[in-house]
Order: structure tokens, then sequence, then C-alpha cells
């Protein structure tokens, strides 16, 4: 009886686990093939925006349909990661990539026209902006450190950080992100993420097909690293969709020039 019971506790332990596996998988909703697709999203309620360093594209969300085009010939912005729509206005990270020392700014456009408005400098010269969020009156961006020619081989944690400004762009204060997190982020660190209205950050690493759930820390300076998600796409500059009821997020495939519209089961 004894041996029974002990079987029984160990299939229903590898169930329980198989199910909290299932639980964690993200489900594919729509998938955009498109002409180039090499480094984030931004989305809203009727389109979603493929930004390529220094272009960026309009979609509809419904079939993939080419909106708009913006690209900058003249080469000023050179390095566009990801982005945020945000009050009827596009938020995207731009770096200097791949100079040094590196300058990163948030360059921000008309979601609609596609024209550019301004330039918001951080006075910042050792990493790369890579993804931009807006929380409780507050703006964060995250850092990826490089040194050199964009090489990133000698990390710098306290630049591979969140960091907190205020609305007018002030700095208030940073966070970095856990070591051992740092070291699955693949050699250039956090690539893409947001914040949700609960306050939970989701950050992927740069090609890994993971996201990783961290939380703000109460008495401390690093990132609590809390869950991760498998997600069917490589890490890059990933969008959530606020528009949507669920837990819906547009990733990449690179590799095969995708859009992924993906809901995460929590």
């Amino acid at each position: 009886m004894d041996a029974y019971i002990f079987y029984t506790q160990i299939r229903l332990s590898f169930l329980f686990s198989f199910l909290i596996i299932i639980s964690l998988s993200a489900q594919i909703e729509k998938t955009y093939s498109l002409p180039m697709v090499k480094q984030g999203v931004a989305v809203n309620d009727q389109f979603f925006y493929v930004i390529n360093n220094s272009e960026i594209v309009t979609y509809t969300k419904d079939e993939g349909k080419l909106v708009n085009r913006w690209k900058d010939t003249t080469r000023t912005i050179k390095h566009l990661n990801s982005g945020i729509i945000l009050n009827n206005k596009l938020y995207c990270t731009n770096s200097n990539y791949p100079e040094d020392p590196m300058v990163s700014s948030i360059e921000v456009f008309d979601p609609q026209t596609l024209q550019h408005i301004a330039n918001i400098s951080f006075g910042i010269y050792i990493g790369s902006a890579t993804w931009v969020d807006f929380y409780k009156d507050h703006w964060y961006v995250a850092f990826a450190h490089y040194t050199g020619k964009g090489s990133s081989e000698n990390k710098n944690n306290h630049w591979t950080q969140l960091v907190k400004f205020t609305k007018d762009w002030q700095r208030v204060e940073g966070w970095i992100f856990p070591e051992e997190l740092i070291n699955k982020f693949d050699t250039r660190s956090n690539s893409g993420g947001f914040i949700t209205n609960e306050g939970v950050i989701y950050v992927t690493g740069h090609d890994n097909k993971e996201l990783y759930e961290l939380y703000f820390p109460k008495m401390s300076y690093t990132l609590e690293w809390k869950q991760t998600y498998p997600i069917p796409f490589e890490g890059q500059g990933i969008a959530l969709d606020k528009t949507e009821k669920d837990f819906t997020i547009f990733g990449i495939i690179r590799s095969e020039n995708k859009v992924v519209k993906s809901v995460i089961k929590r």
C-alpha cells in the first residue's frame, strides 16, 4: 500500500508539473509575414508599428496591410529599438550605435503621419536605451550596457538597469537587474519590455524565447525576478497591447521577418 501511495504521488506530481507548464504557455493569435522585421514593435487600438533602426512602418492589426512608412534618410536617427504609444504620440528609444560614446534618447512621432516631433536626450553616455514605458506619472527607460563598438562582454550592472524619470524627463532613481537574469539575457542584456497597470515589469533577452516577470523591490536597488514564461518568438522589442482585455503582446521573429500576436496565459 505504501508503495502504491508513493508512486501515485509521483504521478500526481508529474501531472501537476505538466499542468504548470501548460498554464504558462503562450497562445499565438495571429502571425504577420512582413518584408523586414529586425528591432521592435509598438501597438495601439488599430495598428502596429514595426521599428527597424532608422525606419518605422505602420500596419493594420486585422490583416497586416501596409499603411504608412517613415525613414530617416539623413541618418540622424540611427538605431530605434522599440516604442510605446501614449496620448496619441509614438515614443521610440534611440541610440547612436555603434559610435562610442553611445548617446541615447527618445524620439517622438505622430502615430498617424509618422512625422518626427521631438528629440528627448537623457545625457547618458554609457548605454543604449532599449525600451520605454510610462507608469504612475513617471517614465521608465531600460538601458543595456555597451563598451567599445557595441559589445558588452564586460557588462556593468550599474548600467544594465531600469531608470525612472519624471514627466519632464528629470532622472529620479534606478534599479539594476538580478545578476542571474543578466546572464540569461544574452551578451547584449535586456532588449524589450513593458510595465503593466499593476506595476509588474516584463522583460525579454535579446534572442531569448522567454518573458521574465519582475517586481520593484521594497528595500533594495535590485529588481525582484519572480517568474519566467515561454513565448513563441525571440526576445526583442516586444509590446503590450493595452487595448485588449487579455494579456496580449506583440513580438517579432527576426529570422523569419514575422510579427506575432500572442496571448500569455499567466
